[in-house]
């Protein structure tokens, strides 16, 4: 991802302050010697005024604890910082680093707690520290998001006292802020470097004669018994006497829209199969990730999360991976998200500015518990962008007997644009219909399951019909299967 430092949500420092009324408590050690004490119990059976000696010894264990606890450094000369190794992606580690600084000149122990929501860590990040006089010391934690968008962590909670263990003082560090979760920013960056070997791969091919190639000039050469005269520069051959051929690249500077659907049937969570790795497909065919003699623990790792995502997850990491590899094919990339209302809409751009822009608006993409508006996406862009496009619009089919509207909505686009109809697949319905029945109830699970996938079939072939590429893409496979399907409508120069 471009400048990934600027995704990074910034260090919070702030100095401890007193957390309580009265921010101060007993240690172990003030409680075992008060237990010590009780000794004097057994002589005061025979003599009563040992009882004073009793109280002597508890005013002098008080005594102590007031000591230890004024020797204890002021919460104010205690500094914590929250500090973020990496931006936050959607189910994907990420280490946060807190730091304790002691500006006194005694050394303290301490137990810290960071108040960190459910969403980003399942467990509250505890640690126990030993900082050292005018020092500090640190401790690191794993935080995995479920959710994206914004999110706000609450303050650090510390206990600290002493080697005595008599006294403890209890603080607290207004370390507030709100921290945003973005899309997986690793998959984009995997897709970009395919792109650019398979652009190597173009140019050493550039000689041969490749069919369905773009019409953009790119340079002149000699004519070849293999190009075709329709092909030759007239005004270059009169120049060099010879015959002189153009060279065509595909075409660039294209626009390319993602829209994305956020209504209620994106919100179903669903899992892609376990030993899942999600192909990439060149124009020239597939091209699985590269292997290295020494995988680490992530190439190891399945490319998708462990946890079920929602449908609209999927969908949000499958347009940044396509607005990823679109600006870095010279495309301009705009966004429209929606759901009841307009969430967001972005005109086409390029540039890593415009790059931020989608990253941001997707992070903050939410799903809807509605029916969403299907025909104010299409207003959007038949008022606002008249220039023709390849329109990217990833949503979900309604098991309805009458046609959805979503189908009719990509439906008035076909004239005016080029539509990649992406449908959000049920791999437990693909799962299901493959079943062999064994029981009746297993039987009316398969003819159930069978019944949906054809009418999902016939509504994308009527979709097709009408000059759309409407096709349905299981969960895991959604990212590649787009990147793959626009690199192919790229070649075949279908903009």
């Amino acid at each position: 991802m471009s400048e990934p430092g600027r995704l990074i949500p910034p260090t919070m420092t702030s100095p401890a302050a007193a957390g309580r009324r009265w921010p101060a408590a007993f240690q172990s050690r003030f409680f075992l010697a008060l237990l010590l004490g009780l000794v004097w119990l057994g002589p005061a059976w025979w003599n009563h005024r040992i009882l004073y000696a009793l109280l002597v010894w508890d005013g002098a264990v008080m005594l102590a604890w007031f000591i230890d606890l004024r020797r204890l450094p002021l919460p104010g000369e205690i500094t914590l910082s929250r500090r973020w190794c990496e931006p936050l992606s959607l189910n994907l580690d990420s280490q946060v680093e807190l730091q304790v600084t002691n500006h006194s000149a005694r050394r303290i122990e301490l137990s810290l707690e960071d108040d960190v929501p459910s969403t980003l860590c399942g467990k509250l990040p505890r640690f126990t520290l030993a900082v050292p006089p005018r020092g500090n010391a640190q401790a690191t934690y794993v935080i995995r998001p479920t959710t994206r968008g914004d999110i706000q962590l609450g303050r650090a909670f510390l206990r600290y006292h002493s080697q005595v263990r008599f006294a403890e003082r209890w603080a607290a560090a207004d370390l507030c802020q709100t921290v945003r979760v973005y899309p997986n920013l690793r998959e984009p960056e995997r897709y970009t470097l395919y792109l650019v070997r398979s652009r190597q791969i173009e140019q050493e091919k550039r000689l041969k004669r490749l069919l369905g190639r773009g019409r953009d000039f790119e340079s002149l050469r000699e004519y070849r018994e293999s190009d075709e005269i329709r092909d030759v520069c007239w005004t270059a051959t009169a120049r060099h006497g010879k015959l002189i051929s153009k060279v065509y690249q595909v075409e660039r500077s294209q626009s390319v829209f993602l829209v994305v659907d956020a209504g209620r049937l994106m919100l179903a969570r669903t899992r892609p199969p376990l030993n899942f790795r999600a192909p990439f497909r060149t124009p020239e065919g597939y091209s699985p990730a590269p292997r290295q003699s020494n995988p680490t623990k992530e190439e190891q790792q399945p490319d998708f999360p462990t946890s079920q995502l929602t449908k609209l997850d999927y969908a949000v990491n499958a347009a940044l991976s396509l607005a990823h590899v679109a600006l870095h094919s010279g495309d301009t990339t705009g966004l429209v998200a929606y759901g009841r209302k307009l969430q967001s809409y972005l005109p086409a751009a390029r540039g890593a500015a415009h790059l931020r822009q989608i990253v941001d608006q997707l992070a903050l993409v939410s799903g809807e518990s509605v029916e969403a508006q299907h025909a104010l996406a299409a207003d959007s862009l038949l008022t606002r962008h008249r220039r023709r496009s390849l329109v990217v619009w990833i949503t979900d089919l309604a098991e309805t007997a009458a046609t959805p509207e979503v189908i009719e909505a990509a439906s008035r686009l076909l004239p005016q644009h080029v539509v990649l109809f992406a449908v959000v697949g049920e791999p437990e319905m693909r799962a299901l219909a493959g079943r062999r029945p064994e029981s009746p109830t297993q039987m009316y699970q398969y003819v159930a399951a069978q019944e949906i996938l054809q009418r999902r079939e016939i509504l994308l072939r009527r979709l097709r019909e009408q000059g759309a590429l409407a096709m349905e893409f299981m969960p895991g496979y959604l990212s590649s299967e787009i990147v793959n399907q626009y690199l192919q409508i790229k070649s075949r120069g279908l903009l």
